[in-house]
Parts: C-alpha cells; structure tokens; sequence
C-alpha cells in the first residue's frame, strides 16, 4: 500500500547516512503532517473568516474538512511511530493501520466534497457500507496472508475512487443546474474545484502505488501540501446558500408566500403565465431590482407577490434558467447606458458599467455577454465606437 513505500524510505533513512534527498523527504513528511493539523485547528476554533472576511462558509463543510485534515494528521503520526517501533509489514498491527487509514481518509474526503454540494444534503452511509468489502478482504489477508488477496484489496479501493469521481461529475452537474435556476450571481458558488480535488486524492493514491524513486515520492508529498492549501481555500470562499428572506426589498401587496399544496400543483397548467410576466415587468425591470447584487429565486418571488415553484415554472416554461433571465436584463442595462453615453461622447468604462449593471465579476460579465449577443465585449465596444 502507500504507506509501504515510506517505511522502506525511513528505513534507507536510518542505514544510510543523512542525503539531500532523504532529507527533503522527512522535512516533507513532516510540513504534510503539521499543515493539516494546525488548519484543522484554524477550521474548529476560529469563528470568523481570516481569508475572506465577507464570506460565510457552510458551518457543516468546515466541519468535515477539519476532520479530514486531523484524520491527515494523525496519520502521520500513527505510521511514524510504527515505522520507529515495528520491523516487520506483515504484522497485524500494520494491516489495521491500513485498514484504519483508508478508511477514515476516504471517508472524510468523501464527506467533505458532498459537503460543498448545497442543494441538498446527500448521505454519507452508503461510503462506509462500500467500505465493508475491503475491510473483510484485509481480515482475510491478516489470516491468510496472501499477494492475491492484496491486490484484490487494492484493486477494490481503486474502484470506489473511480465510482466516487464518477458520481461527483453528476452531482456537480446537477447541482450547477440548481445554481442557475436559483441564483443570479454565481461568483464562487460553483463547486468545479470539488472534482479537481476527487482526481487530485485519485491521482495521488494511483502515484503512491506505482511510484519506486524518493524524489517522485517526495513530489506526491508535496502535491498532498498543495490540496491542503486547496480545500482551505475552497472552504473559506464557498459561502452559505441557505434561502434566507430577502432584506430591503420591496414586498408587492396579495403576497402568496406559503408552499404550493398538491391541489395548486395540479392547476398550475390551466392558469395564465402572463400574469406572472406582467408582475416582472412591473416589480423587476421598471424598478430595476436586477440590478441588486445576490438577489435569489426565492427573493424574487417574495418581491413580486407570488410563489417560488410557480415562478420557477415560469422560467421552464420559457426555455431558461433564473440565472438567464437576470442577466439577459442587465446585459440590456448595460448596452444601453454604454450607448447613451457612446453618443453623448461621455467615456465609459466597461468593467464599472458592468459592475453597475449588476454583475459582481467582470469575467462573468464577459461569458454572459458573449452568450447574450455571439460577440465578445471588446468586439462590441469597438464598432460601437465607430
């Protein structure tokens, strides 16, 4: 297994005299082990956000991610200690550490990803049920040692971090469809950097297997630095996407905001949807509430007196997502205050008129537009300019 090939380093480490290699080895043995540990810390005991202070993360992805970086940690220490007091790999000690490692390793990554994933909370028994085969066939080897049974094993391993990374493309996928039919903004919301990590921990555990030479090893020690500094990363920008109540907008009058009962469900066919874009027109373009930074589906909803499913209908009915729609108006807001001010001869930047427009990033900017119109903004601008 992985660990395998650091006992035979540290023992090369102890027969041999002190290299440069083995000692980049033990200082990233030893940063790989530490790093984690004082995150998980930082992740449990500090209450606000030291890296982006106007973020809110999901208390529950904290949580898990600590935990996956003190399982990390631990780890480190437990196998240091064997490898000081245990000579033999074929113990029964060293196959309960394994058992021990890829077990709760695989188990908090696991729960940390899901984590991220905010449009609804997916369970995490099925990974421990997936587990019971492996830890049976280490049961099996501990009695009979054998070579087959630990390929076996580690074949089985591989296969659930090739079946996770598979479910994680679906899950990402729907939940970005969940973000575009709720959300206007989507400025570090999307989770594309979850997957990079379930094929980072994939790749890693296929290199600690087939890798043989102390500098490549060492090299996978230092990509395990750079994912803590990754999920660090992601932990403290994700922000929390519960629906909360909208503050400071206007509320119409004849506000329906209870949920939608069965009964309403079946008549949603036989009622007019233009009267929902009537209460659009006048309770989101002509007050150009668009233009509000985060406004949510269900924000809108509360707005223009209606409900939230019936107006999410809306939107499927017209072939587009929340997302869509609200940009598509401030894409208008935009062109036409960049043509206005063309014609007076004002100058005008785009990126603060974008930014006025309602979009918080001007790179999101730049995709929407070119979706809106099939050109990009510096060509637009230009024949404008014209």
């Amino acid at each position: 297994m992985r660990r395998q090939k650091d006992y035979l380093i540290f023992e090369k480490m102890y027969r041999e005299p002190m290299s440069s290699q083995l000692m980049l080895f033990f200082m990233l043995y030893g940063i790989t082990g530490v790093m984690p540990f004082v995150a998980a810390v930082y992740l449990l005991l500090r209450r606000g956000n030291a890296f982006a202070p106007d973020v809110t993360p999901p208390m529950r992805l904290r949580r898990w991610t600590a935990s996956f970086f003190l399982v990390s940690a631990l780890a480190h220490v437990w196998w240091y200690l064997f490898y000081i007091y245990s000579t033999s790999i074929n113990s029964v000690v060293y196959m309960v550490l394994v058992v021990l490692d890829s077990l709760l390793l695989f188990f908090t990554i696991a729960g940390t990803q899901l984590a991220m994933l905010q449009d609804r909370r997916r369970p995490i028994w099925p990974i421990l049920i997936a587990m019971i085969p492996f830890v049976v066939l280490c049961g099996f080897y501990m009695a009979h040692s054998s070579e087959l049974l630990r390929q076996i094993a580690l074949a089985y391993i591989l296969l659930l971090c090739l079946l996770f990374n598979a479910y994680m493309v679906f899950a990402i996928r729907q939940y970005g469809r969940w973000l575009n039919d709720n959300y206007a903004d989507l400025e570090n919301k999307k989770v594309w950097l979850s997957q990079v990590v379930a094929f980072l921990c994939l790749l890693l555990f296929v290199l600690y297997v087939l890798a043989e030479d102390i500098v490549f090893i060492s090299l996978i020690h230092f990509v395990d630095i750079v994912l803590v500094v990754l999920l660090l990363w992601r932990v403290e920008t994700l922000p929390q996407l519960e629906e909360t109540h909208p503050k400071n907008l206007p509320v119409s009058e004849g506000s329906d905001l209870s949920p939608l009962t069965s009964h309403s469900l079946s008549l949603m066919s036989n009622i007019d949807l233009s009267y929902i874009e009537q209460l659009l027109a006048k309770h989101c373009v002509d007050t150009q509430l668009y233009l509000q930074h985060d406004i949510t589906l269900q924000q809108l909803a509360q707005t223009i007196g209606t409900n939230r499913s019936y107006l999410s209908q809306y939107f499927s009915r017209q072939g587009i997502t929340y997302n869509t729609y609200i940009n598509n108006l401030r894409i208008n807001h935009f062109i036409k205050h960049y043509e206005e001010a063309t014609a007076a001869g004002q100058p005008v930047s785009a990126q603060q008129l974008a930014y006025e427009s309602g979009f918080r990033s001007y790179r999101t900017f730049s995709r929407a537009f070119m979706q809106r119109t099939g050109q990009s903004v510096t060509a637009w601008t230009r024949n404008m300019e014209r």
